[in-house]
């Protein structure tokens, strides 16, 4: 019996997720390639939308409308937006093959965001682990344009929610997806350090979190996807 679309998807991405945690510790960025990754949901012919823009289940503690993971150990449209971050807006063009591309789209655009919240200013240092998972969560639930609001920077390729009800669910899905990207970020921007023995080797033991952020990921800091920020700027 052949596997199913979503299976097939997913399994592409389970590998993608593992070859960049792979590397990621020791690559300051993956290489560039010849166009930009899409998203392996795609090809899931039973994904729900609203508007044109894909509602996938995601793994989350948090409260929404979000549907829930058949399989939590799977790489979820989150994961996946993380992973292909750095790849992905090295890139100014963009084909959207499907629904779960402007998910994604919109997704890497608040990874920029959230950078952009998290970098140094005059007078100002990065902030610590902590705080900066409390400056993302806020940011997460702030106000924000949805397709076919001004001020929404890609109106030209999603069509707005049907009616006030389905705006209502994806400004609920919006957050609830944002402010679980937010937590995993701010893991992955401040990884535990590793404790090194007498000899200078790991000891395999996990060290306090990073008190600066990851500067692997900070140097995608003013790289646009597509040429766009959902700051509008």
């Amino acid at each position: 019996m052949s596997p199913s679309p979503q299976t097939t998807a997913v399994r592409s991405l389970h590998l993608i997720h593992h070859r960049h945690h792979a590397c990621e510790c020791s690559l300051p960025a993956p290489l560039t390639p010849a166009q930009a990754y899409h998203s392996a949901f795609n090809d899931d012919p039973s994904v729900r939308t609203a508007g044109n823009t894909a509602i996938l289940p995601i793994t989350t503690k948090i409260r929404g409308p979000a549907p829930i993971a058949a399989d939590p150990s799977q790489p979820d449209i989150i994961e996946e937006a993380l992973d292909l971050f750095r790849a992905n807006c090295l890139f100014r063009n963009f084909e959207i093959k499907g629904p779960a591309d402007r998910l994604l789209i919109y997704l890497i655009l608040f990874i920029s965001e959230c950078l952009t919240k998290l970098a140094p200013q005059p007078g100002k240092p990065s902030p610590g682990y902590t705080e900066a998972t409390k400056q993302l969560s806020t940011l997460a639930v702030d106000n924000f344009a949805l397709p076919g609001e001004p001020g929404f920077p890609l109106n030209s390729m999603y069509h707005p929610p049907a009616n006030r009800t389905e705006a209502d669910a994806l400004r609920s899905y919006l957050t609830q997806t944002r402010s679980e990207l937010a937590l995993r970020l701010a893991d992955r921007l401040y990884p535990y350090e590793q404790v090194l023995g007498a000899d200078g080797q790991p000891t395999g033991q996990q060290g306090p979190r990073a008190t600066k952020p990851s500067k692997w990921w900070m140097s995608f800091q003013k790289r646009r996807f597509m040429n766009r920020s959902l700051g509008g700027a």
